[in-house]
């Protein structure tokens, strides 16, 4: 089997979808936009609130979202995770390898990982997630031999959950550290940074090579409002710095240089997973040997063209037409 170029490892989570109103969220008393681990009582109450309106399920997760979409734009890539032993998993590990991603994935005893994400009229989400059996993730669910043959090893903060989670990220780590594969990192969520804000910073220094954060999850490492002055302190960590600001573009910070990456304007439906997508695009370009500017124009082209309909993956015949635009370069004129 063909090396992966991108090993991942991520919460493997089927997603269940449903369109609320802002009202919808207050009444459920959740932080709008973030979010929420659910457990037990909880996660059935939501449930119930949603159970007579109109719901879709996909295959989900941060990290699962990159790598799903790296293989669908045929750049060879695998998954490392945990599913459980139920119809959920076997789905999961099917989509995954429709998409044409390696499955690295470990079936267990328990429940495959949900995460119920409820839109607002204004397009943003509100996640509630049951993590399942991805809590169990641990060293010997890693393939060390996949992960120190890629070129490019991705995680996000979503992972840094349980101890033994740690546990198989620090190991995953070194491996990538000791076998040349460049480690990407991205902050994922403002909710995992306020948990873990002193191990994130000490891991961003002294491992990771690229590291990606949204305008939120920046304010909150450095304490900064100012996002140029947040770019320049991430800089300071790692190789490659890169803050996501939505409507406003990103901005990359390598070697000394600021690149400002502009969006290309559309209209959003669902912004569900936009910056996995950012993730995946800039990977893609890095897989291709692109510079920052050129890898951030296309992670910026990707993130606009997954809000335009629902869910955070690619349907085939979107994929193709982004295969077509990278081959007549079509995709570059915004």
């Amino acid at each position: 089997m063909e090396d992966a170029r991108v090993y991942g490892i991520g919460n493997v989570l089927i997603d269940i979808f449903a369109r609320v109103t802002d009202e919808d969220i207050a009444a459920l008393k959740l932080a709008k936009g973030t979010m929420h681990l659910t457990e037990g009582e909880e996660r059935r109450r939501i449930l119930s609130f949603i159970e007579n309106r109109p719901v879709s399920y996909r295959p989900g997760g941060s990290a699962p979202n990159v790598i799903m979409t790296l293989a669908g734009l045929e750049t060879a890539s695998a998954l490392s995770g945990r599913i459980g032993g139920d119809r959920f998993g076997t789905l999961y590990e099917s989509r995954l390898r429709e998409q044409g991603a390696r499955s690295c994935l470990k079936a267990g005893p328990g429940d495959t990982g949900t995460s119920i994400i409820l839109i607002t009229p204004d397009s943003e989400r509100t996640m509630n997630t049951h993590l399942g059996v991805n809590r169990d993730y641990s060293p010997r669910d890693m393939d060390p031999k996949v992960l120190a043959r890629a070129d490019f090893f991705f995680f996000t903060g979503y992972m840094w959950d349980t101890e033994n989670q740690k546990a198989a990220l620090r190991e995953a780590v070194e491996i990538a550290r000791d076998a040349g594969t460049k480690i990407v990192f991205d902050a994922a969520d403002p909710f995992a940074v306020t948990r873990h804000h002193g191990e994130f910073l000490h891991l961003i220094e002294n491992h990771f090579d690229v590291v990606l954060a949204n305008r939120e999850e920046a304010r909150l490492i450095f304490n900064e409002e100012d996002m140029d002055r947040c770019a320049d302190l991430l800089a300071e960590l790692c190789d490659t710095a890169i803050i996501k600001d939505g409507p406003r573009g990103s901005v990359i910070r390598q070697g000394g240089k600021t690149h400002r990456i502009p969006v290309n304007p559309v209209e959003a439906v669902d912004t569900t997973g936009a910056g996995d997508i950012y993730a995946a695009g800039y990977l893609y370009g890095l897989c291709r040997g692109w510079e920052p500017p050129r890898a951030g124009k296309f992670a910026s082209y990707l993130a606009s063209r997954i809000v335009t309909t629902t869910g955070a993956q690619f349907e085939k015949e979107e994929l193709q037409r982004i295969k077509d635009a990278v081959e007549d370069g079509s995709w570059d004129r915004f």
